[in-house]
């Protein structure tokens, strides 16, 4: 139906409860519907992690991954709930993209993260072509709200352009 209408699905959103029961069904509707990555929110671990618990998650992932990429799909992580917690102050996210493999794993960057401190032109530099994508929303630093795209006060081109660094 998307390509009778000339759109093409490049990615979608999957829990990691539907991956664990079965991924394999997963990776082969996602290939029926065209896609070339399969993202999840959230690795699902605790609020209050430790490192073991980012360490097991991370190899699950990296797993996942594998299967992924036997089947020509890039698996991909974007950064909700269990990613912004913290472990003796570092960063969970920041402790991701040390161990998950970038060959098997790529990023999609939450730009209203930066409510808690997270720079989208940071990240895309500090890690270049671990990205594959961002969601976009506009923040204002003054109101502490999301609001729309160009009534914001975020640098649009400095995150557009660390993107393409960040991107693959």
């Amino acid at each position: 139906m998307l390509g009778d209408l000339g759109v093409k699905c490049e990615s979608c959103h999957f829990d990691m409860k539907e991956l664990r029961a079965n991924q394999a069904e997963r990776i082969a509707w996602a290939k029926d519907m065209g896609m070339t990555q399969m993202l999840v929110p959230s690795l699902g671990g605790p609020r209050n992690p430790t490192m073991d618990d980012v360490k097991r998650a991370a190899d699950e992932y990296n797993k996942m991954g594998e299967q992924a990429a036997k089947a020509g799909i890039q698996q991909g992580l974007h950064n909700e709930n269990f990613e912004l917690t913290e472990i003796d102050g570092k960063r969970t996210y920041d402790i991701l993209l040390e161990l998950l493999d970038p060959k098997l794993v790529k990023f999609q960057f939450q730009i209203s993260t930066i409510s808690r401190g997270y720079d989208a032109a940071e990240y895309f530099t500090k890690y270049p072509g671990r990205f594959v994508s961002m969601h976009v929303q506009g923040w204002s630093t003054e109101t502490k709200t999301q609001m729309a795209v160009g009534k914001d006060s975020l640098d649009w081109p400095k995150i557009f352009s660390a993107a393409k660094t960040g991107g693959y």
